[in-house]
């Protein structure tokens, strides 16, 4: 059950970086590139030593070396590094597990604009995970991921709906709206 749990989490973490690996300066293929670029303070080779360390990807697992680099993609801000922290932090993926750590990594990957934080973190909010039960924020962040074309969200708003008041709909309609035009910078 561990290993079917670590190669979910190893396709979700990496389904958003295939794209995102044809941009970078440096060939993520090659560890010692790799580990070459991180330890200079690149974020996006941080992030893929990360996930080499996660996954044994030519080396020994190492969870904590792979935490390690993750948190330093995602404190210089690497959104798709501060997802994955979130991730972790949510499961208790090789760091004790923190509601509360979890919402706030999310929260600064939905911030920008990473449709699968902003479903997690209207999940955190839906279930009163790390943060009060709301399902008005809920609501708004699902709302936004949806915007971007996340089904899990889609079917979150519904499962919402049906808890929530006709004006609270409407209050969270319009605050999804301000929240999506600011960029996610005005957002509950």
């Amino acid at each position: 059950m561990i290993i079917l749990m670590r190669i979910i989490i190893f396709v979700l973490l990496m389904l958003p970086t295939i794209s995102f690996a044809q941009t970078l300066e440096f060939d993520f293929t090659d560890f010692d590139s790799t580990k070459s670029s991180a330890e200079q303070g690149d974020a996006n080779a941080q992030y893929f030593l990360g996930i080499r360390y996660d996954y044994g990807n030519g080396i020994p697992e190492n969870d904590a070396e792979a935490v390690k680099w993750h948190r330093l993609a995602a404190e210089q801000g690497l959104s798709i590094a501060q997802y994955s922290l979130g991730l972790r932090y949510d499961n208790g993926d090789g760091i004790p597990e923190n509601d509360s750590e979890a919402v706030k990594w999310y929260r600064l990957a939905a911030e920008q604009g990473d449709a699968d934080a902003q479903y997690n973190l209207g999940v955190m909010y839906a279930t009163g995970e790390g943060v009060p039960e709301n399902y008005l924020t809920a609501y708004v962040w699902m709302s936004v991921s949806a915007a971007q074309g996340s089904q899990n969200a889609k079917d979150g708003i519904e499962k919402i709906k049906t808890v929530i008041t006709n004006k609270e709909l409407a209050q969270g309609q319009a605050l999804a709206s301000t929240c999506f035009e600011s960029n996610y910078k005005d957002c509950p």
